[in-house]
């Protein structure tokens, strides 16, 4: 069940190549909504684009969240691997101003169901730790990697916590993913009945 009256009004849909309204709305969306944490990531509303384009080919999952007015609330992508069992969570986004209101559980929540419907046993994702959000990031992680993943520890508000409340838990890291000190936290969930 969903937490809040925002997650109660929300739909969730396909996000489809022909509006290509949606499509640039979602872009943008995305491109703020990484900027201040992670700016490497989309740091052009092209690359941000791009990537919502790529969601859209290849048997990928692209759903946005809608309310019934159809604003724009809320966008997740998966893509497949290993010949479908497997999926990669990439991206997941909720407008800053709607965040907090179960929202983003919600599109997790639906692709879970998508996922499982299309026969995958597995969602995974990376989170990257590159502005010293938690305390695997500003050190060097070798040796003992897992030392250090067993004590992690949240210091300024990192999206991993999130993910292990909608049923993710740490599967890895690898060290210095993004530069020296700048990890990316692996995470998986099981979606088998």
């Amino acid at each position: 069940m969903l937490p809040t009256i925002e997650a109660k009004t929300i739909s969730i849909c396909s996000l489809v190549p022909e509006n290509e309204a949606r499509i640039k709305e979602v872009a943008q969306m995305l491109w703020e909504g990484f900027g201040e944490f992670w700016p490497d990531a989309y740091p052009t509303l092209e690359s941000a684009m791009q990537e919502v384009r790529a969601s859209l080919e290849g048997g990928r999952i692209s759903r946005v969240a809608v309310t019934p007015s159809g604003e724009l609330r809320g966008w997740i992508s998966a893509a497949p691997q290993y010949k479908g069992r497997v999926w990669e969570l990439h991206p997941l986004v909720v407008k800053k101003e709607y965040r907090r209101q179960g929202i983003g559980r919600a599109l997790v929540e639906d692709l879970v169901r998508q996922v499982k419907a299309r026969g995958g046993l597995t969602i995974w994702l990376g989170t990257d730790d590159s502005c010293n959000m938690t305390s695997l990031s500003g050190v060097d992680l070798f040796p003992g990697v897992l030392n250090h993943l067993v004590n992690i520890k949240n210091l300024h508000e990192h999206p991993f916590e999130f993910y292990q409340k909608v049923g993710f838990e740490i599967i890895g890291v690898m060290p210095d993913a993004n530069g020296p000190g700048k990890p990316d936290i692996l995470m998986g969930m099981p979606v088998r009945p």
